[in-house]
């Protein structure tokens, strides 16, 4: 069993499956208790997005891409092509929602997850291709 999860583990689709996951539940979870404390749909989105994100960037920088900065000066630029990648998908993220739930009237929660699927494999590709370029190592 050890074997198999350490064989897993050294696959980079693997890693972000699961801490993609992990990513849509922060997502998830904070629009969530938003939306229940009362705060605008838009705004409990965008927020969510942005808490995501951050997350995002933690651990994928460190688990499923296994970036070698070392020093903050290091996380800098990935960090800022990330959060650029991460403002394409979260355009396409807000958009969604947007027309799910105000245009199509479906629910907000069920909106919010219907646009994780597109964002999930969008932010896979940006990131692999654009953001954590520097360690070919990760697959």
């Amino acid at each position: 069993m050890k074997r198999l999860l350490e064989k897993l583990y050294r696959n980079s689709i693997v890693r972000y499956v699961f801490f993609g996951g992990c990513t849509t539940v922060v997502n998830l979870l904070s629009f969530y208790f938003l939306r229940k404390a009362g705060v605008n749909l838009h705004i409990a989105n965008i927020i969510s997005i942005v808490l995501a994100i951050l997350f995002a960037y933690v651990v994928n920088s460190r688990y499923v891409f296994q970036d070698t900065c070392e020093t903050l000066r290091d996380h800098i630029q990935p960090f800022l092509k990330f959060i650029g990648a991460r403002l394409v998908t979260m355009v396409i993220e807000v958009g969604g929602v947007w027309l799910f739930v105000d245009v199509l009237h479906i629910k907000d929660m069920i909106g919010k997850l219907i646009t994780q699927f597109v964002v999930i494999v969008l932010n896979y590709v940006l990131s692999k291709l654009f953001v954590f370029t520097g360690n070919k190592n990760n697959m």
